[in-house]
């Protein structure tokens, strides 16, 4: 650990970690009904479910090489939760369909920024630690999104539909104070900015795009259904809006349970390929299965298991990102990675609501079943016999 950095000045960076995502995940099992509510169609609320991850698409590459020619992390930081109160504040004062895909845009800006949280956190540790404060960093991150939308459903239902956006957006502003105290080591200054011809060269890097297509499948998936459109399945079938946070809990917390621990203990005894492969049928079974179960409690442990298989996949699938990647790279390909994963962010829900309003709900989540299928079949297509017995412990998601 560097000694200059105290444990007060990493919790203060954490405090902001998570003041970044609870705001857009507290109103996120809600966001998809709330939009139907207001009139917004199948395909509207794709497309506002997918421009948050557009969003990312377009900006997380530019916004890194730009932190790093510039040597300034701290600036993007505040920026970004500043965006992230203004987003939930758009919210909370507009009925405007039009201002609710700018706000969830906005969304999608603001949480771009998060390449340059993880380079400055990680800039508080020695390289033998890196893989310890990527798994603080990130533990907060699964926090926020438990602790938001958990509890989602129960503040609308007890204060309204606008309820979660103020209370985002004060997070929000909470953070940004918080922000202005975070500490920015002078040695981050001479980091050597991205080249071009480096860049290319880690885009080319078969490994890696193999395993950032399996990201794309695996975030088209969970912006599909938990992050997308089972909230709107769960009022569909007849359960009232406090019910959503039942389902997200039983989702969640195997979901948080798999990220935290259980990825390791998996792979250590089936192996990487092998393991991605049970993950993505067990992942695609329960997707296929959602549209016939309408039993609230058949409903949350048909979740519960899809959470703990998503939950499997992503720390692993970061982990192999970067494997065969030499050091020195490893921070564009990370950026690379995050930046290709973001397509399946706003491709998956957006062809499913376009699936979703021509032939009725169920079709998003067979879309979303048969991309996992496809993940299998690719894994099945790849691996090799000495694939499958490589075993390793990876950091969790970013």
């Amino acid at each position: 650990m560097k000694s200059h950095i105290s444990n007060k000045e990493k919790y203060i960076f954490l405090i902001v970690s998570f003041s970044i995502w609870f705001p857009h995940f507290i109103y996120l099992p809600i966001l998809s009904p709330y939009i139907e509510s207001m009139g917004g169609t199948y395909i509207f609320i794709g497309i506002v479910l997918s421009s948050y991850g557009l969003m990312q698409f377009i900006l997380r590459l530019p916004i890194g090489i730009s932190s790093d020619l510039l040597k300034l992390r701290k600036p993007f930081i505040i920026l970004g939760i500043l965006l992230s109160a203004t987003s939930c504040f758009i919210f909370a004062l507009t009925d405007s369909l039009g201002w609710i895909l700018f706000a969830r845009s906005l969304a999608g800006v603001s949480v771009a920024t998060w390449v340059v949280f993880a380079v400055l956190y990680s800039s508080y540790f020695t390289d033998k630690e890196v893989h310890r404060a990527m798994s603080s960093i990130s533990f907060v991150v699964v926090l926020a999104q438990l602790l938001g939308m958990i509890f989602s459903g129960y503040i609308v239902n007890a204060w309204g539909w606008h309820a979660p956006f103020w209370i985002g957006g004060f997070v929000g502003v909470f953070g940004a104070v918080f922000a202005f105290f975070i500490f920015e080591p002078k040695e981050s200054d001479s980091r050597v900015p991205l080249k071009l011809k480096d860049l290319l060269t880690v885009m080319k890097e078969p490994h890696l795009l193999k395993v950032s297509l399996l990201s794309i499948i695996a975030h088209s998936i969970i912006f599909t259904t938990m992050f997308g459109f089972i909230p709107t399945y769960v009022t569909s079938i007849g359960l009232e809006e406090k019910d959503i946070s039942l389902i997200v809990f039983a989702f969640m917390i195997p979901h948080a349970i798999a990220t935290l621990f259980m990825g390791n203990v998996v792979v250590l005894r089936l192996g990487k390929w092998k393991s991605l492969k049970c993950a993505f049928l067990l992942t695609a079974i329960c997707t296929l299965l959602t549209p016939f179960v309408e039993s609230k409690i058949m409903l949350g442990v048909l979740q519960g298991v899809n959470g703990f298989a998503l939950g499997l996949l992503f720390p692993l699938l970061l982990g192999m990102s970067i494997e065969f990647i030499t050091h020195e790279k490893r921070a564009t390909a990370m950026g690379v990675y995050q930046a290709l994963y973001a397509i399946g962010m706003f491709l998956g829900p957006l062809i499913a609501g376009i699936l979703n309003a021509s032939f009725g709900i169920a079709a998003g989540f067979f879309f979303a079943g048969i991309l996992g299928l496809t993940a299998s079949g690719l894994i099945v297509m790849w691996g090799t016999k000495k694939s499958y017995k490589q075993m390793g412990k990876y950091p969790m998601r970013l």
